[in-house]
C-alpha cells in the first residue's frame, strides 16, 4: 500500500521530545519494513506559531510569516530525517516532484511546508494526489472529526465514519481562527474531496495507531471516503 501521513508538529515533536519523533521513526519503519510505500509530511506546531507571532511583532508580512513557518516544519522534518537513518531521504523535500522521486528510488521522503499560503494539511493531500496513494493518515492533536469545535461545544459528536462532501461542509461550518480544533483545513478538504482518496483522522499521540491504523486497519479516529461509499 501506499500511504501518506501527515504528522502534526505539536504530535511529532511536542516539547521537542526525542522519544515521540523516535516512536513515529520506529512505527513507519515498521510500515516500510512491511513493504508499504510512505511519505510522510511534518507540521510546524507550537515552535512555529510563537516564531510566527515574534516575527508578526517585528512588523513581518503575512508572506513572510508562512515561510518563517515553513522553515519550521522543515526542522521538524530533518528531526524526523535524523531519527528514521537509512530509510528517508537525507534532505526534506521541498516539492512534489523531489519527494515522487524519492519514493521511486524506495525511500521515505518527508516534506514540510512547499509553498506560502497553504498549510501542511493541503501540503499532505496534494502530496498523497500527487503520488496516487491508497490512504492518507492525519495524525492530529484530536481523536478525529467533530460535528463541531469539542473544545468549544460540550456535546460535539465524533464522526466515524464521513462522506468527503460532508467533511467540506463540517470543515467550512467550523470557526478557523487561531486555536479552533478543525482538524484539517478547508484545502485539505477540498484537495481530498478532488482525488477520491480515503484519508483517516486520528489521534496521534501514539504513533503506534499510525502503523495500526495502516497495517490492520484499525482506528479509532475518523475514516474519509468517496461520496457514496460510506
Amino acid at each position: 500500500m501506499k500511504v501518506v501521513v501527515s504528522i502534526g508538529g505539536s504530535v511529532l515533536a511536542p516539547d521537542l521530545d526525542a522519544d515521540r519523533v523516535a516512536g513515529y521513526a520506529d512505527a513507519l519503519g515498521q510500515l516500510d519494513a512491511a513493504g508499504h510505500e510512505v511519505g510522510v509530511v511534518t507540521g510546524g506546531g507550537t515552535v512555529a506559531r510563537e516564531y510566527i507571532e515574534a516575527a508578526r511583532e517585528l512588523d513581518a508580512n503575512e508572506m513572510e510569516l508562512d515561510h518563517v513557518g515553513i522553515a519550521v516544519t522543515r526542522l521538524n522534518a530533518r528531526l524526523l530525517i535524523a531519527a528514521l537513518g537509512e530509510r528517508a531521504a537525507p534532505e526534506p523535500s521541498e516539492t512534489y516532484e523531489e519527494g515522487r522521486e524519492a519514493l521511486r528510488r524506495g525511500d521515505v521522503p518527508v516534506l514540510g511546508g512547499t509553498v506560502a499560503g497553504q498549510t501542511t494539511d493541503a501540503v499532505s493531500a496534494a502530496f498523497a494526489e500527487y503520488v496516487n496513494a491508497d490512504l492518507l493518515i492525519y495524525a492530529t492533536s484530536v481523536p478525529g472529526v467533530f460535528d463541531a469545535d469539542p473544545d468549544v461545544d460540550a456535546d460535539a459528536t465524533r464522526f466515524e465514519t464521513l462522506a468527503v462532501s460532508d467533511l467540506v461542509d463540517v470543515i467550512a461550518g467550523i470557526e478557523m481562527n487561531a486555536g479552533s480544533n478543525a482538524p484539517v483545513d478547508l484545502l485539505a478538504a477540498k484537495l481530498i474531496e478532488r482525488s477520491g482518496i480515503r484519508a483517516i483522522v486520528l489521534d496521534g499521540a501514539d504513533p503506534q495507531r499510525v502503523f495500526e491504523a495502516v497495517a490492520d486497519d484499525a482506528h479509532d479516529g475518523t475514516e474519509i471516503v468517496p461520496d457514496g461509499k460510506v
